[in-house]
């Protein structure tokens, strides 16, 4: 009797564990972000997900009728316009968190260092984001969460990008962009904040959020291989092309599986589905900034995703890659002009020269 008792009290003290884990996750932005799971796709919109697209008919519409249409949508949605102000006298410190940015993969392109060095960098056009809604931390409560109680020390704001005609859109759709005086865009990102970086709906971001020599996080979805081998998957070397092997060249061969062990172990490296997964790249610094056409250049070639592809931008979390001067925050405001290009303090220039002639000597 002693001995099952034990076994409950035991089996009872991993719950609460597993339970107050569980909940220091949700309470801890740093620890989503950095902890490891097998992010497999779902294969249907949980019950509480807002149905994005219409189904659409084809209407018959002249060209004036189309540009009619458009002009009522602009002033439908440009008449409102919130009475809130940024606040800009908040003093930054390490502690605080701001919103990222949502941008768009558009190529690799190499850039050379004063002392001759050439690096690979990855140009990231961010799109005309735009604050949507903001959410304190008491009401942010996601509905994926299973844990009964849920303290959040972090607000929830709500950042849309790519403007689209409405009538491509839903109804509910539409409805999250009905206080904020924006046209309801294609994509939708959250990014979660610090309550003294609060940003009006409305409010218009730009690749200037991030300075140069910023270090940043990037998460984008992987390429969709589709279903791939073992060689092409987890890079297995194959078998030999002769010396009795019969149509085994690029199979994963033995798997384990005898003795007392008599099954497959979970992890197991085997073929089955490549790509199409969220991933992030950590600790990338940011060389140059184009205030023209909002295109930043990062560092690395290996950013997840496609050419052309969505990536979400945030603050790096790495220790040693925070910001140790003070950052724009909450956001930047466009005030005075800029220069089209902002190079880095170690980046060359060409429009300068290479080597420089006393005439003195």
């Amino acid at each position: 009797m002693s001995h099952v008792l034990c076994n409950v009290f035991h089996k009872r003290a991993i719950t609460l564990l597993e339970e107050k884990f569980r909940a220091l996750i949700i309470t801890n932005n740093e620890i989503i972000r950095d902890k490891y799971t097998v992010a497999r796709p779902k294969l249907r919109n949980p019950t509480w997900f807002t149905k994005k697209h219409r189904s659409l008919e084809p209407n018959f519409l002249t060209h004036e009728n189309r540009e009619f249409l458009s002009e009522i949508i602009q002033d439908r949605y440009n008449h409102i316009r919130p009475e809130s102000v940024i606040n800009t006298n908040i003093e930054w410190n390490p502690k605080l968190k701001r919103s990222g940015l949502i941008g768009r993969k558009i190529g690799v392109y190499p850039l050379w260092l004063k002392n001759g060095r050439k690096i690979a960098t990855t140009l990231i056009q961010v799109l005309d984001n735009h604050v949507i809604k903001y959410i304190p931390p008491e009401e942010h409560n996601p509905p994926r969460k299973r844990v009964k109680q849920i303290i959040n020390k972090k607000g929830c704001l709500l950042i849309g990008a790519e403007a689209a005609d409405p009538s491509l859109f839903t109804k509910e759709y539409c409805g999250l962009f009905k206080n904020s005086g924006v046209i309801p865009k294609k994509i939708l990102g959250r990014f979660l904040i610090s309550p003294e970086g609060i940003l009006p709906p409305g409010t218009l971001l730009n690749a200037m959020h991030f300075p140069v020599g910023h270090y940043v996080d990037v998460r984008g979805r992987t390429i969709d291989r589709g279903f791939q081998g073992v060689m092409k998957r987890h890079g297995f070397k194959g078998m030999p092309a002769s010396h009795g092997v019969t149509k085994t060249h690029r199979r994963g061969g033995n798997i384990g599986g005898g003795g007392e062990k008599g099954r497959v172990w979970p992890g197991t490296k085997m073929p089955g589905h490549m790509g199409n997964r969220f991933r992030i790249a950590k600790g990338l610094k940011i060389w140059r900034i184009n205030t023209k056409y909002n295109v930043l250049w990062v560092s690395g070639q290996a950013i997840p995703g496609d050419c052309n592809s969505v990536v979400y931008i945030y603050d790096s979390c790495l220790p040693t890659r925070k910001p140790k001067e003070p950052i724009p925050f909450p956001t930047y405001l466009l005030e005075d002009e800029l220069p089209e290009d902002i190079y880095d303090k170690e980046l060359h220039c060409f429009d300068e020269p290479s080597i420089i002639f006393d005439g003195s000597t």
